[in-house]
């Protein structure tokens, strides 16, 4: 038998580590034995809703105590947690409820706007519980778990039962759920999180990522609830200052994030004065970190980046480089437990210096995409998961980034379809077709920029681009607003009319 929950609380009561803090989140401070009291008064309180070993819930939270005991709850029953997205629209939880056939959902309050017409649609209401404020019509967290037992047995689940589903995007559409183990996050922990970070009980860890993020979900919550130590969560918008003071006053000693903030951080940090002197490791990953980010903030806090790779379908990190051994602009070395091969068109290995498809394996892998057959085939080959990443090994084994096989990208650590962008452009009156590329800004990072080509009688402009990237906004979450936007007469095509980005890539690198 095992069950992540009892693992990752009920283990550390056991060896009276009960009083040890876990959860700092604002003014609230958890112990490992109130945290195991609530994971088990909300197991009943699931099991009194009628959820069942198998079925799935849906969560909708911030970062919060309630977050991770909805999600710990769920294993401990033997259902399926789901962490969402909290930025999306009301047809993206359509979507993810439709997906999931959730049995119930957790949701804060001040995320209902959004929410409450999808569960309408799949009429949930009555089995959905709110955070937060409390709301006529729905269960409220406190009333829910009033009077129910602060003891629950965890459920004999084994290491490969379906613990959990994160959400992930890519060149195929919708999102769609990478179904994940009881025993996955156990391997990152110990291969990643102890192998490499040397996290312990006496760590304590802040991620500016969220918990609905596969790494955001180990930095916050598998990793130091794992080993014991204590976790720093944070309910609001991660931004450099707010991000920064909260490293000044909590004390982390390991710090997570992406490089997008990285950048933003270290702009932030040139006119006013931060005490990070705690932290005796930072980690990037969700996006290459570039070489002269690491530099500037290793001048700056004496403090070293430690960049990773990792992906949803693998759990978490598993490139990564190690702490006096940072190449800047690598992404290291294979993590222990992990076999990673970089292969031609023809599954043979690469030469030393030369670009090839990365595939990695590892026990950490999900099991499945849910209701994806075929891609689950295509991308989930034997043991080993195609990423979809273009790599280099150099001849002393260091990994060096070289762009994705399609056209996906990042902007501040999220995947963004140029598909999706695309379309939402391409419904203002102005526009008649449109393209988006990532674009490398001077800081290394990328940004989404678009190429647009106009109706006739429509005037190209500052003004009207203003008006496209505020249409975007308004349809879109922020992130996915190109930073750019170019007007041509017309679109690179090949003669099949399918539009060559290539070219596009070309041409803004050459401008």
């Amino acid at each position: 038998m095992y069950n992540l929950a009892d693992d990752l609380v009920d283990r550390h009561v056991r060896a009276e580590h009960g009083n040890h803090l876990a959860i700092l989140c604002e003014e609230q401070r958890v112990t490992y034995r109130e945290l195991g009291e609530i994971v088990s008064r909300a197991g009943h309180a699931l099991i009194a809703l009628g959820v069942a070993a198998g079925q799935r819930v849906l969560l909708v939270l911030p970062d919060s105590t309630e977050f991770v005991a909805a999600f710990l709850a769920a294993a401990r029953i033997g259902a399926v947690a789901v962490p969402t997205n909290t930025t999306l629209r009301h047809t993206d939880y359509e979507y993810f409820l439709g997906e999931s056939r959730a049995a119930a959902v957790v949701v804060h309050s001040a995320l209902l706007t959004e929410v409450a017409p999808a569960l309408e649609k799949w009429e949930v209401e009555s089995r959905t519980i709110v955070t937060g404020d409390r709301v006529s019509g729905y269960l409220h967290w406190a009333d829910w778990l009033a009077g129910r037992s602060a003891a629950l047995e965890a459920a004999a689940t084994t290491a490969s039962d379906p613990a959990f589903w994160l959400w992930t995007s890519g060149s195929t559409g919708q999102p769609k759920a990478a179904v994940h183990r009881h025993g996955d996050w156990a391997w990152c922990a110990r291969h990643y999180a102890r192998g490499v970070l040397n996290l312990t009980a006496s760590d304590v860890t802040f991620s500016s990522s969220k918990l609905f993020h596969a790494y955001g979900l180990g930095n916050s919550l598998a990793f130091p609830l794992h080993a014991g130590a204590a976790t720093i969560l944070s309910p609001v918008r991660a931004q450099a200052k707010s991000v920064l003071e909260i490293v000044q006053r909590t004390r982390p000693t390991l710090f997570f994030s992406v490089p997008t903030l990285y950048a933003a951080m270290l702009q932030e940090a040139s006119t006013s004065s931060y005490d990070l002197s705690s932290v005796r490791l930072a980690i990037s990953a969700a996006e290459p970190l570039p070489a002269e980010i690491f530099r500037r903030w290793q001048e700056r806090f004496g403090i070293e980046i430690l960049d990773g790779l990792g992906s949803t379908e693998l759990l978490h990190i598993y490139l990564s480089a190690r702490s006096g051994q940072v190449r800047p602009g690598s992404s290291g070395t294979p993590v222990p437990g992990y076999a990673i091969r970089v292969v031609d068109a023809d599954g043979e290995d690469v030469a030393a210096g030369t670009v090839g498809d990365l595939l990695v394996a590892g026990e950490s892998r999900a099991i499945c995409y849910w209701n994806r057959p075929e891609l689950t085939a295509a991308r989930m080959r034997g043991s080993s998961f195609v990423t979809g990443d273009k790599y280099s090994v150099d001849a002393d084994g260091y990994f060096w980034y070289a762009g994705r096989a399609d056209d996906m990208f990042k902007v501040s650590g999220q995947w963004v379809s140029p598909i999706e962008i695309e379309s939402t452009l391409a419904d203002h009156a102005s526009v008649l077709e449109a393209a988006v590329i990532a674009f490398e800004e001077a800081s290394g990072l990328h940004t989404a920029k678009a190429f647009v080509v106009l109706r006739e009688n429509c005037t190209a402009g500052q003004e009207l681009a203003n008006e496209l990237q505020e249409f975007v906004k308004e349809k879109l979450t922020p992130y996915k607003c190109p930073r750019r936007i170019e007007f041509l007469s017309e679109l690179p095509k090949s003669a099949a009319g399918k539009i060559l980005r290539y070219k596009l890539r070309e041409q803004a690198s050459s401008a």
